[in-house]
């Protein structure tokens, strides 16, 4: 084969393989078609794969080769083990290393020291800021989610100091640019680079977490597209402007559906789990789960809100039982679902899907909210702040103007929760003390048993 048809079936293999993430990314929008799609990407992913072997001059074939499949059995073991509940510091995890893959690829022609042109180095350089950002920042987010870090760093003039390093990043950018300098001086770079991502990341709070991972995502896919000009690689070219692209819009929606602008999540110090909790007035009325039972029996309709509390417990299949037997009774179900329940946009939608919850009973806080008027039994699963009223009634509140499901507004609201404690924000829930609520005290699995026992004897 010539090396101009080499070159023909490499670049035409590229460009089929970033069609193949686009139509992989557009499947992925929908819960029926998302398996579907990431079949799709992946077959894009494998394609570019096989591809880049073929690519002229290429060597290292067996580190190559060992590490994809190192990689490889890494995913696949840690993918089939995972929790639900781990899948956000999954996504931080695996997107950091994307970051840390842009900015080594940046490392590996900087340090060189080449003059391949000001746009090559210019695009090298933002590339490795951003991808170096990006993994360690990532790797903070991981670490907060996991549990291995739960507090955050906060000190007078830290926004400073993250601003003295920022222009030490540029200073270093520029000097390489110009005189095409290698060694101390890109290395320097690159540790200020990923000091900058940690020094972001630890003063931001658990809850505002999730927004920050949405930001790295689309960090990542600029990185990769920046050094796919580098490579002169459309598939790395069009794949990350495709992510940084999804990556942005998933942190607008993160941000409007907390009411967070992104540079109160990035500067400001809401978002701790510690934040000093709300007084509110009255008290919390419990209740017994054979109460409950013959209350939902007899309802003409009940929205189940499923939160982060639900995940934890696993109690999606059993509330899906309980589902089948309301709607046995025609009592009209639906499941009412907020952009954060989750704590990432989609991850209440994938939990009930792998219980077997069909798609049309499940709708979107904007669907679902004018319904609420209408409901005799609002049953609240392990979700706080997404119902938290005083998001619309206290302008004092971290969370006022954040949009919430209006579970508030149904006849009755029945809340299982293991205690007393306040939501992920730190904030005392309202809803908790109206009239209308009572509390179901215990783990979600065994209450939704419970519940589920109730309605079969009656």
């Amino acid at each position: 084969m010539s090396a101009n048809t080499m070159q023909l079936v490499i670049h035409s293999s590229y460009f089929i393989a970033a069609l193949l993430f686009i139509v992989g990314l557009q499947r992925m929008s929908s819960p029926v078609t998302a398996r579907n799609g990431i079949l799709w990407a992946g077959a894009g992913m494998v394609l570019a794969t096989i591809v880049t072997f073929l690519y002229p001059g290429m060597s290292n074939f067996t580190l190559m080769i060992a590490a994809i499949l190192s990689g490889s059995v890494i995913a696949w073991v840690s993918g089939k083990k995972v929790e639900m509940t781990d899948m956000p510091q999954m996504i931080a995890l695996y997107n950091g290393m994307g970051g840390g893959a842009a900015a080594a690829i940046a490392a590996i022609e900087l340090f060189g020291g080449k003059d391949h042109g000001l746009t090559f180095a210019i695009l090298a350089i933002l590339g490795g800021f951003i991808g170096a950002v990006s993994f360690s920042g990532s790797l903070v987010a991981f670490a907060k989610l996991q549990g291995f870090k739960n507090t955050t760093l906060r000190f007078p003039g830290q926004q400073f100091i993250n601003l003295i390093i920022l222009i030490g990043i540029a200073a270093l950018g520029a000097y390489i640019t110009i005189q095409h300098s290698s060694g101390n001086i890109v290395s320097l770079f690159f540790v200020l680079a990923l000091l900058l991502g940690v020094t972001m990341t630890v003063p931001i709070g658990g809850a505002d977490m999730p927004v920050v991972i949405s930001l790295y995502n689309a960090f990542t896919g600029l990185a990769v597209a920046f050094e796919g000009f580098v490579q002169q690689n459309p598939a790395m070219i069009i794949a990350g402007t495709v992510v940084g692209a999804a990556g942005s819009l998933l942190t607008q929606l993160m941000a409007k559906a907390m009411n967070r602008s992104l540079a109160h999540v990035l500067f400001s110090g809401f978002g701790d789990a510690a934040t000093e909790s709300i007084e509110v007035k009255g008290s919390m009325k419990p209740i017994d789960a054979t109460d409950v039972g013959v209350m939902m029996a007899f309802a003409n309709k009940v929205l189940i809100v499923p939160g982060y509390g639900m995940a934890v417990a696993q109690a999606q299949h059993k509330v899906w039982e309980l589902t089948q037997l309301l709607i046995e009774r025609d009592v009209d179900v639906k499941f009412a679902i907020h952009p954060v329940a989750g704590r990432m946009p989609g991850h209440m939608n994938v939990l009930l899907a792998e219980a077997g919850v069909p798609y049309d009973i499940i709708y979107d806080e904007n669907e679902i909210n004018s319904e609420f008027e209408s409901t005799d039994v609002a049953l609240i699963i392990g979700a706080n702040d997404v119902v938290n009223p005083v998001a619309r009634t206290d302008p004092s509140s971290p969370i006022y103007g954040m949009p919430i499901l209006n579970a508030d507004y149904a006849k009755n609201v029945i809340v299982v929760k293991r205690g007393q404690g306040a939501g992920f924000s730190g904030i005392e829930n309202a809803l908790f003390f109206l009239d209308q609520t009572r509390m179901l005290y215990g783990d979600g699995q065994e209450m939704a048993s419970e519940l589920i026992q109730s309605v079969k004897s009656i």
